[in-house]
């Protein structure tokens, strides 16, 4: 049965991960990175079904290579704590073939990421010919229409004018400057580090503690990085995942679907799996038991014993409808016999009354 997963993740230098060990892991093959001088050797993975790069207008030809594709995200990134690439993990529906899969994927990606200036590499695993999924990483720093990387975040200075206080990058204060707006420095007031415009602190004659002016601590983020990394952006990819699996399996002529909504959302009583990932089966397969594998076990045990409860209530509720149809019969037709029966005694009592004043008239 069709399954809805889509799974994001975030490859961070900060939690051990590379790029390149990423897309080494999801061609089964070998990437060396540049940044760390380390081989990533997955040639020894199975389950690869397909593999392919996807890239935007603007990016250099030379990037259909994978390994030169991430090592050129490597290099733009400096910090130990970078956000190298998202990882989408997503289910693709067993009733479909290999060749749908790869067109529902390429039609995701296209329209997606694609589009939106992202570079793409993408990957279709099957490892138990059983559980057939997809790899989706993207890059997550912007290109310019050279195909150079966007900066993710700009410098943010705190300018002053009037005792209001506003932030504005590199490029803004060239135009902010011109209507009154100033850098603020740090100047030693007495014993005091306090902020304010060179034009102050010179006219003060205060002594000025650095040369960099007051600016955010992270700065302002790339628009366009930001509107990658919200909320509302990954409901979308969400939504969009449904949508596009949905038509393939309507074109297949399939009746099942997909629904990205949480079972509590559509108002189900049963629990969803869990995602089991290649690690787990990998330990069933030797006879261990998985944690995440029993889970699921019990997980379905449970749903299996809900359904079987809905069908047993589905049947106790007939008798006890008909049941109670019959009572509810029984009893409107003692009612009309009681009505009935009333009627006649109060018109015999009528009756009578009438015959007893006529007597005592006589």
């Amino acid at each position: 049965m069709a399954i809805y997963h889509n799974e994001v993740k975030i490859i961070t230098r900060g939690t051990g991960r590379s790029a390149c060990a990423a897309s080494a892991y999801l061609s089964c093959s070998v990437v060396y990175n540049d940044y760390d001088g380390i081989q990533h050797d997955y040639t020894h993975k199975g389950g690869l079904v397909w593999g392919q790069v996807f890239l935007p207008p603007m990016a250099p030809e030379a990037w259909q290579d994978k390994e030169q594709l991430w090592n050129a995200v490597e290099a733009a990134e400096q910090s130990k704590e970078s956000r190298l690439a998202r990882e989408h993990i997503v289910a693709l529906p067993v009733e479909l073939d290999k060749e749908q899969w790869v067109s529902i994927l390429t039609d995701y990606i296209q329209t997606q990421f694609v589009d939106e200036g992202m570079c793409i590499h993408a990957a279709i695993h099957d490892t138990d010919g059983h559980n057939p999924h997809a790899h989706i990483m993207t890059t997550v720093r912007p290109l310019n229409p050279d195909g150079t990387w966007q900066n993710k975040t700009e410098k943010e200075y705190l300018c002053i004018r009037n005792g209001e206080e506003r932030g504005f990058t590199t490029a803004e204060f060239k135009e902010a400057r011109n209507d009154g707006w100033e850098k603020q420095y740090p100047y030693l007031v007495g014993k005091k580090k306090v902020y304010m415009p060179m034009s102050e602190g010179e006219a003060y004659g205060y002594e000025r503690t650095s040369k960099h002016p007051k600016n955010t601590r992270y700065g302002r983020q790339n628009p366009i990085a930001a509107r990658w990394n919200s909320e509302e952006q990954l409901q979308k990819w969400r939504v969009a995942w449904e949508d596009i699996v949905n038509h393939h399996l309507e074109h297949a002529g399939n009746e099942e679907r997909i629904d990205h909504r949480s079972h509590a959302e559509r108002g189900l009583d049963e629990k969803p799996t869990i995602h089991e990932g290649v690690a787990a089966r990998i330990r069933e397969k030797k006879g261990e038991v998985s944690d995440r594998c029993e889970l699921n076990r019990q997980i379905r045990q449970d749903n299996k014993l809900i359904r079987e409860l809905k069908v047993l209530i589905k049947k106790l509720s007939v008798p006890v409808v008909e049941a109670i149809t019959n009572l509810a019969r029984k009893m409107e037709t003692a009612r009309a016999n009681i009505i009935q029966r009333y009627y006649h005694i109060t018109h015999n009592r009528t009756a009578k009354q009438n015959m007893t004043d006529k007597l005592k008239k006589m």
